[in-house]
């Protein structure tokens, strides 16, 4: 993995390799290597992981096939797209 760094700012650096290190699930990884998991545990876990796969798939495909309703999307101020928080920082 490789994270280039940019006028020196390491910082930013660092919080680029941590989003990248999440998404490749390196994290859950280190965390489930912390102790030995018995096989019977481990197939447990294992298809309890393929159930919540399964049912997130399920659900974005009713979504998509317009059988539920999409959840509201949260908008977070500073986002573009996001609305102002205060009435008096509002554009005329």
């Amino acid at each position: 993995m490789q994270v280039l760094v940019r006028d020196n700012n390491v910082d930013q650096a660092l919080r680029v390799l941590k989003k990248k290190m999440q998404r490749e699930g390196i994290f859950r990884e280190m965390k489930a290597r912390r102790a030995y998991e018995k096989p019977s545990e481990r197939r447990n876990r294992e298809d309890a992981e393929a159930v919540r796969r399964a049912r997130k798939a399920a659900r974005k495909q009713a979504i998509r096939d317009g059988l539920i309703a999409a959840p509201k999307k949260k908008l977070i101020p500073g986002r573009p797209g996001a609305r102002p928080s205060t009435p008096a920082a509002a554009p005329k």
